[in-house]
């Protein structure tokens, strides 16, 4: 029997163990690799995660208080996250190669299904949209087995581990917040919104997709929405890294020169379309992957990536691992990427960068906040479709029509109901990404208010976020709410920037 680790043993060796298994994940993410080895660190780390050392934690738990008892909490909940990926690995890595390995026959080429995926968001013509859309679509869902079967897996350990069966209740006590409250919440604002979406949608759909497409087109073609792909060449993929940093610099941040963040802006076959950072070592190893492909949503991935990497290698080396690394859930980092993307949506922005008439940059702020809309009701849905589901998990395969249908009622855009397990993130992170949206434009309005209209261009700005990068990830999104006077669920703020005056 392995011995059981002290909390701080424990706390020392599952660093290393996530810095190895970050820096594997980046350079599969990234294209370096073209097999996933997880599998492997996790059985070289095989006697820090047992059941044994689980418990310890959970008495020491129990034996403390204040901030000392919310270290062990979040050290237990990472004990019972490693049993689950230890137990899950090799089915994860055969996965994941399997998913790698496919590839897409297209009109005469052979794509791997990622690059398949990333190829909607340039490709010009509707049809052909259309043609890899489905054939992509197609691929994905050959692993809906393996992904259900993952899933099942994964919960039956997690209620072992925690003694809650019920996932939802489950994961609202991990966040410590109510889901079903924030839920209500988004939807009265999803609501209240919904009568000015419908001619934001008909003007940008019809202005990026063309007037001969269909009155609802397939969600393939969102991807390329999101690129604004005929206002591309205004965007030009080039132009976004200088932009973004000289961006970055009036706020006082050197991206580039920062040496704990490391940029991979490369374009790769088998690098994953989706921009990400991965904290493999906070704050001193910090990853930034994006893959430019052109168009507008080039400028907010970097932006929004930016905010991670610098909340990530802002953090106070003095603080203990858990509060660098560990985090109850990602809604507190995700107010700082939300809150640098949101400068796309800024007046004077486009202007500044792009030579733009006061006109086009009216236009080009709006294009950008039909972007935000589509998303954040893209959310509310599939928080609502989530909850749903993991209420029934036993009958998930039931609920795919549900995904497809409330998504479809909320932007208008047709998903395939055996899309429901790809477009899923574990852990509710939809409502982790809901509460940075209700954040961050609390945090806007609090910004205007203190600094001024062009708080996005001020070294004030840049200060004020760098006191909060310092606490690293030990406050919750719900207490930034407090410092800055509003209740957590109060999304007038929100329905400010949403909803056009």
């Amino acid at each position: 029997m392995a011995a059981v680790r002290t909390p701080d043993r424990f706390e020392a060796d599952l660093a290393r163990f996530l810095y190895e298994r970050s820096e594997e994940a980046r350079a599969v993410r990234v294209g370096e690799k073209e097999t996933s080895e997880q599998a492997a660190i996790v059985e070289r780390y095989a006697d820090l995660f047992t059941r044994e050392q689980h418990a310890a934690l959970r008495g020491a738990e129990e034996d403390a208080s204040g901030e000392e008892r919310e270290r062990l909490f979040r050290l237990r909940e990472s004990c019972a996250g490693g049993l689950v990926v230890r137990e899950l690995a090799d089915e994860s890595d055969r996965l994941e190669n399997a998913i790698l390995a496919e590839r897409v026959e297209f009109r005469g080429e052979s794509l791997p299904l990622r690059s398949a995926q990333a190829r909607l968001a340039v490709l010009d013509d509707y049809a052909a949209r259309e043609e890899l859309g489905d054939l992509a679509a197609d691929a994905s869902a050959t692993f809906n087995c393996e992904r259900h079967a993952l899933l099942r897996r994964g919960e039956d350990l997690d209620a072992e581990l925690s003694g809650e069966p019920d996932p939802v209740r489950r994961s609202a006590e991990r966040k410590a917040i109510d889901l079903h409250a924030l839920a209500a919440a988004l939807a009265q604002a999803s609501e209240r919104q919904a009568a000015s979406w419908e001619p934001l949608r008909g003007r940008w759909t019809d202005r990026i997709l063309g007037e001969a497409r269909d009155p609802e087109p397939a969600s393939y073609h969102v991807a390329y929405l999101r690129r604004m792909s005929p206002l591309a060449e205004l965007y030009a993929k080039d132009r976004s890294v200088p932009v973004c940093l000289s961006t970055l610099a009036e706020l006082g941040f050197d991206l580039a020169g920062d040496t704990r963040i490391r940029l991979d802006l490369d374009d790769r076959p088998q690098k994953s379309p989706r921009a990400c950072v991965i904290a493999s070592d906070p704050p001193s190893v910090v990853h930034l992957i994006t893959r430019a492909q052109g168009g507008l949503h080039d400028y907010q991935a970097l932006l929004h990536e930016a905010g991670h990497a610098l909340h990530y290698a802002g953090c106070d080396p003095a603080l203990p691992y858990t509060f660098r690394r560990l985090a109850r859930d990602h809604a507190l980092t995700e107010i700082y990427s939300f809150l640098l993307e949101s400068i796309t949506r800024e007046p004077g922005w486009h202007a500044l960068h792009f030579g733009l008439s006061p006109e086009e940059d009216a236009e080009r702020a709006e294009a950008a906040r039909f972007l935000e809309v589509l998303l954040f009701r893209r959310y509310v849905a599939k928080l609502h479709f989530e909850l749903e589901l993991w209420a029934d998990f036993e009958h998930a395969p039931d609920y795919a029509e549900r995904y497809a249908e409330n998504l479809r009622r909320a932007v208008g855009f047709r998903y395939r109901p055996d899309g429901y397990l790809a477009d899923m993130d574990g852990e509710f992170y939809s409502a982790d990404y809901l509460r940075a949206w209700i954040r961050t434009a609390q945090l806007r309005a609090h910004l205007r208010s203190r600094i001024g209209e062009d708080w996005w261009r001020r070294p004030e700005t840049g200060g004020l976020l760098r006191d909060l990068f310092a606490e690293g990830t030990r406050p919750t999104s719900e207490e930034i709410a407090d410092r800055i006077g509003y209740d957590p669920l109060d999304t007038e703020p929100l329905l400010d920037e949403l909803v056009p005056a």
